[in-house]
Formats: structure tokens, C-alpha cells, sequence
């Protein structure tokens, strides 16, 4: 294959990526109207920029990296300039999507978090000990897919009971 192939399927693949999780944050405003406690159970939250920073700072490390790490490549693979840089703007614009405030929801069937519901029998919880995230872990992944939540430091407490 040509590089300009690889980097089409690359920039497909990367761009469809960014699609689906900036229409399910357009989402969640429709899938969680109301923030608070639920009259069967449950609550729903709302985190702020800072929050979600926190929660994200490893993914925008990695996403710092691979913005970067394609320019020391390039030249060498012989991959045009200007597919770099359009790979480089949707890492861009997924980077900013992951600090944009989110909602959450727990009601006692699943959790809500990034757009996506996760059925409770599908996480691993460890606690909470206050601090500004809560981690859980899905089942079967070990610790290669954790599943961090965001919000305030009241919102958490709430949420972890």
C-alpha cells in the first residue's frame, strides 16, 4: 500500500472515531435532561472543564503524543505533509472534546458516563476516598480500561453512596 492509502484509512478510521463521540456528547444533553436525585433512585451531575482536565490528563498525554510522534515519521515513510496535519486537527478537536464539561448519571441498572450507558455487572468498583475522580474498572480488561468519573468533590460523595 501507498503511504497516502494508509494515511486515508488512518484519517477515516481516526475521523469516525472523533464523529461518534462529539454526536454522543450532542447526545447526552437529550439522554440526561435533568441533573440531580432521581424519585426511583439514581442521581445525574454535571462536571466543569477543570473537572474533566483532571479525569482526561492521561488520554490528552497520549493524544499530545500522537499528534507529535507522526511528524518524526513522515518524511521517512513518505506521508504528505498535509495528511498529518488533518490527522493532527481531529486529535485536536477530540483533545478539546474530552475537557468539555459532561453529564452523568448512576441509577441502580447502570451508569451513564461520556454518552455511553454501562451496565453496573460490566464494572468493578474499589471505593471511593474522596479526591477529584472516581475510577472504576471494566470487568475482563484488568487495569487496561479504566473508566474514570468527574464532577465535584459533593457530586462524587453523592454519587459513591
Amino acid at each position: 500500500m501507498q503511504a497516502d492509502q494508509i494515511a486515508i484509512i488512518v484519517i477515516a478510521m481516526t475521523a469516525s472515531i472523533v464523529v461518534v463521540d462529539g454526536w454522543k456528547l450532542y447526545r447526552v444533553q437529550q439522554d440526561i435532561p435533568n441533573l440531580g436525585s432521581f424519585a426511583n433512585g439514581g442521581m445525574a451531575w454535571q462536571s466543569q472543564a477543570s473537572q474533566e482536565l483532571v479525569r482526561n490528563i492521561t488520554m490528552l498525554g497520549a493524544i499530545i503524543i500522537m499528534i507529535i510522534a507522526p511528524w518524526f515519521l513522515a518524511e521517512r515513510s513518505g506521508t504528505a505533509t498535509h495528511w498529518v496535519l488533518i490527522f493532527d486537527a481531529l486529535l485536536a478537536i477530540h483533545g478539546f472534546w474530552l475537557v468539555l464539561p459532561k453529564r452523568y448519571a448512576i441509577t441502580k441498572d447502570s451508569l451513564w458516563v461520556d454518552g455511553f450507558s454501562v451496565d453496573w455487572n460490566r464494572l468493578w468498583w474499589s471505593g471511593y476516598a474522596g479526591g477529584s475522580s472516581i475510577t472504576l474498572q471494566r470487568k475482563g480488561w484488568w487495569r487496561l480500561a479504566p473508566l474514570p468519573l468527574g464532577g465535584s468533590e459533593e457530586d462524587l460523595a453523592a454519587a459513591a453512596l
